[in-house]
Order: C-alpha cells, then structure tokens, then sequence
C-alpha cells in the first residue's frame, strides 16, 4: 500500500463537510421555498461564495484527530481549508489550532492565523503568531512551529517568549517530546536561555 493510500482517509476526513456545502447550493434552485420565507437567509453562503469554495476546493471548519504509540491524543481545527494546487497532500489553513492531551493527564494547545497540514509527512505547521498554552501554567509565543501528527514531537523554528510557574523566559528554541528514557512528555528550552524569577510561583512542572 503506497503512503497516499495510507493516508487517503485523512485526507477524506477533511473534505467531508464540502459535499453538504455544494448540495446546498444546488438544493437552493430545486426546491420552491416558502413565500415567508426570505431565500437569501436560508443559506449561510452567498452562490458566489459556495461556487468560489467548490472551485479552491475549500473545507469549512476542517478537523483531525490521531493518537501516538505512547497514547498522547493530537487534535487539529481550522475554521476553513483549501488543497494547496501545487501538492495534493498538503491544505493550507486559517486560524489552525492543534491541541495535544498528554498520556501523563496534562494538556497542551496550539492557535496561530494560518497553517499548513501535510497528510504525507504526517506533519503541521502553525504560522504567524503562534501562541501555546498548557494546562500547567505555561504560555509561549513565537511566529511558527511544526508538530508530528503521530509522534510527540512539537519544535519552534525561531526564538520564543513566554510565562510559567517559574517566571518569564526566552530561548531560542523550544522543543516539546517524548523523553527516550522514562516515555514521560518534557519541555525543552534551547540557544540563549533567560529566566526572570518570579519568587511568588515557586515551583511547577512543564
């Protein structure tokens, strides 16, 4: 089985939703509506709108979901989505967030303006802004990151900021990933780190 087939039903998944798209457009000039009721409210999207949706073969509201050998669920939503016309296994997004509920019970959620999920690779990336929270007390921002959709590996590509239980920091790298002696999730800080200690939140976990 080639990796295209592998990954067809992903790929499926995500173009679910535009079929009921387009019927909504055609079911508009079959059937002889109400005279109380006003056509142009009973359809969300103007016939421009639809046709040009149809055309770029644009997802609205797109959404996958996958999990990892070591049992770490990977979610990703978008509010819309089109094929990229110059490589079929890759969808350019807007508004991507990816959220990460870890095996330990922990939680770690990822939102940015755009994106691109690459059913091939088995890979995202969140651009222009990207903003991670985790349920333990951390926020980053940097402007990209790439994350595995079946293995924990999360990465910034450039410098990070962000506030924790321990403070505010900075480094030039951040890396999210199973670590290869305990399986356990840790957070990694990497190239010119900065810690400003904050006394009154001693402690914390990543």
């Amino acid at each position: 089985m080639s990796r295209r087939d592998r990954y067809y039903p992903r790929l499926i998944a995500w173009l679910r939703i535009a079929l009921p798209i387009a019927a909504l457009g055609l079911l508009s000039t079959l059937f002889l509506l109400s005279r109380d009721i006003d056509p142009t409210q009973s359809i969300p999207f103007s016939q421009g709108e639809i046709e040009e949706r149809v055309r770029e073969q644009r997802v609205t509201a797109p959404n996958f979901a996958g999990s990892t050998e070591r049992g770490d669920f990977i979610s990703l939503t978008a509010s819309s989505a089109k094929l990229d016309p110059e490589d079929g296994d890759r969808f350019l997004a807007e508004n991507l967030s990816a959220k990460i509920d870890l095996s330990g019970g922990a939680s770690v959620e990822f939102n940015a303006n755009q994106g691109e999920v690459n059913t091939s690779l088995q890979q995202a990336r969140l651009i222009g802004g990207a903003v991670v929270t985790s349920s333990t007390g951390y926020r980053i921002t940097t402007e990209e990151l790439t994350t595995s959709l079946n293995v924990l590996n999360v990465t910034s590509t450039g410098p990070i900021q962000g506030t924790g239980p321990l403070g505010s920091f900075s480094a030039g790298r951040m890396q999210l990933e199973s670590d290869s002696t305990s399986g356990h999730a840790r957070l990694l800080f990497t190239n010119r780190v900065k810690l400003i200690y904050d006394p009154q939140n001693p402690g914390g976990k990543p």
